[in-house]
């Protein structure tokens, strides 16, 4: 039987996205994100946001990964939501319930932020498979794990272009110090409040660019004292201001509500 599924497509920096609205009746499954994913016989995305009721914010989101697995963060789409919902609601604050708990959002003057909440810094809650220090992962590179609801592992490079992304991010993508799998970022340090980054997405594969991951590199930039706490990341899409503050890591950038359609499958 063919289903009619009502979507929005979305993008922050090109880190694209499509959107479903469980409250009008249409869940998400493994089955469905796959063959929505597909860029040629489907939709194609990065990544899938499932939008349902939450009892303690505005509404709750689900994001689904391109391989059908699920994702606990996806900052770009969180941002892009929230713009929608602030449209919506004529408000320029909005609340959003994720596997990260509760996230604040807002409209600014440079774009919408989000606060990513707090990084998880210990070892148990990147996770990783063993104990060992977060900041040094026993990893050649001598990259930085850090939890922002996904894993990441961060290399610092001299330079991201001389990088071979596509080798690299599906080798550490799984590789057995993460149980369950992780986001590469590579990272090179253009002044002390600048980063570039190129990043592979577990379950995606190269995007252009990432949120979490962005949240992620500013905090173990900071953590290795390479940069201050607030920071510019240029990615391959474009530019994120991330700010590790005392109530969690900011992003802040602009957002995208490309198209809306109708999927029939």
């Amino acid at each position: 039987m063919t289903r009619s599924v009502p979507f929005m497509k979305m993008h922050g920096l090109g880190n694209d996205f499509v959107v479903l609205d469980a409250r009008a009746g249409h869940r998400v499954d493994a089955e469905l994100a796959v063959a929505m994913s597909d860029r040629h016989r489907g939709i194609g995305f990065d990544q899938l946001a499932e939008i349902s009721d939450s009892t303690t914010a505005d509404l709750h989101l689900t994001f689904w990964n391109a391989d059908g697995s699920t994702s606990g963060a996806c900052g770009n789409a969180t941002r892009c939501i929230a713009a929608w919902q602030m449209v919506r609601n004529g408000q320029n604050r909005v609340t959003i319930t994720t596997d990260r708990g509760i996230l604040q959002a807002q409209q600014t003057d440079t774009g919408v932020s989000v606060n990513m909440g707090a990084p998880l810094l210990d070892w148990a809650d990147v996770p990783l498979a063993q104990a060992v220090d977060t900041l040094h992962l026993p990893i050649d590179g001598n990259p930085v794990g850090t939890g922002m609801g996904n894993p990441h592992c961060t290399f610092f490079v001299d330079d991201v272009a001389g990088v071979d992304l596509a080798a690299r991010g599906a080798q550490m993508e799984h590789h057995p110090l993460f149980p369950q799998r992780t986001n590469v970022q590579f990272a090179q340090v253009i002044g002390p409040d600048h980063l570039r980054m190129r990043v592979w997405e577990r379950g995606a594969g190269i995007t252009l660019a990432s949120g979490s991951s962005s949240c992620a590199t500013a905090v173990a930039a900071a953590r290795r004292g390479l940069t201050r706490r607030a920071v510019r990341i240029d990615l391959d899409g474009g530019t994120l201001m991330i700010d590790w503050r005392s109530d969690g890591v900011w992003m802040t950038g602009p957002t995208a509500h490309v198209f809306d359609g109708v999927w029939y499958g």
